[in-house]
């Protein structure tokens, strides 16, 4: 049980993909979760589905990380509720395909709104709380399309989760003299319903045949690494971007 008596707020956290199996890891380890999502009622219906199959405390709570006022209600919220806040994993994110010569300003600040601004709203404002108690640990979400070529119209995500992996060594360098690490982890395909929505069958097909391990990764290979990253055993290890994509990009 790494995570018991550790309180954990995991953002983005109701849907089919990454966000939930990291809220399910760690609630399995023996962390009290608190889990956001936009929609209330799926957010809700998850948190309930967690707390029963882990037998943790898993509440939701509903939030719009565009919303600067209500992030501080929900933060605040949790310490008042719990008394601390250990863990914050920012896992909001957005991607609307426009190729750049077409993309509209709207576009690009939703997806600059979701995916960086939104992160570092939260992070201000849990490392209010966890510099007090000189202790936390927070993980972002970034994406290897802060690194390589990406699809046309993906200018917007490249350049947020380029961001987030800058915003993340910056951040862990102000929050370290008081016992906090920062660090982020770098997906490369985590296949979920969702993407094929966006993304299609045949382009999970051609990205798992490009992967050296040969396959597409799973939201829970992203909550393996997320969780590792939030616990103990990385506890000398902060502003770094783990990479988590079978190979398709190697890191160095």
């Amino acid at each position: 049980m790494e995570f018991e008596d550790k309180v954990a707020f995991v953002t983005a956290a109701a849907g089919v993909g990454i966000g939930q199996a990291v809220a399910r890891t760690l609630a399995e380890q023996g962390a009290t979760v608190v889990l956001s999502d936009q929609h209330p009622g799926r957010t809700e219906k998850v948190a309930a589905e967690l707390a029963a199959a882990t037998g943790q405390d898993v509440t939701g709570v509903p939030l719009d990380v565009r919303d600067e006022q209500r992030i501080d209600e929900v933060i605040l919220g949790v310490a008042a509720k719990y008394g601390r806040l250990d863990i914050v994993v920012n896992n909001s994110g957005l991607n609307q395909l426009e190729p750049l010569h077409e993309m509209s300003t709207a576009t690009w600040r939703a997806v600059m709104d979701v995916s960086l601004t939104g992160p570092f709203m939260v992070t201000r404002r849990a490392l209010a709380l966890m510099r007090e108690q000189r202790s936390g640990a927070i993980v972002n979400m970034s994406s290897i399309a802060g690194w390589i070529r990406t699809d046309e119209g993906e200018s917007h995500y490249a350049a947020a989760k380029a961001g987030i992996m800058g915003f993340t060594r910056a951040a862990a360098m102000e929050a370290a003299p008081f016992g906090i690490r920062v660090n982020a982890v770098a997906p490369g395909l985590a296949w979920n319903s969702f993407l094929a929505k966006i993304y299609g069958e045949d382009y999970v097909a051609e990205m798992a045949r490009q992967t050296p391990l040969g396959r597409a990764g799973t939201p829970q290979d992203i909550a393996n690494a997320v969780a590792f990253l939030a616990s103990d055993k990385a506890s000398f290890i902060t502003g770094e971007v783990l990479c988590v994509s079978g190979g398709y990009y190697l890191h160095t």
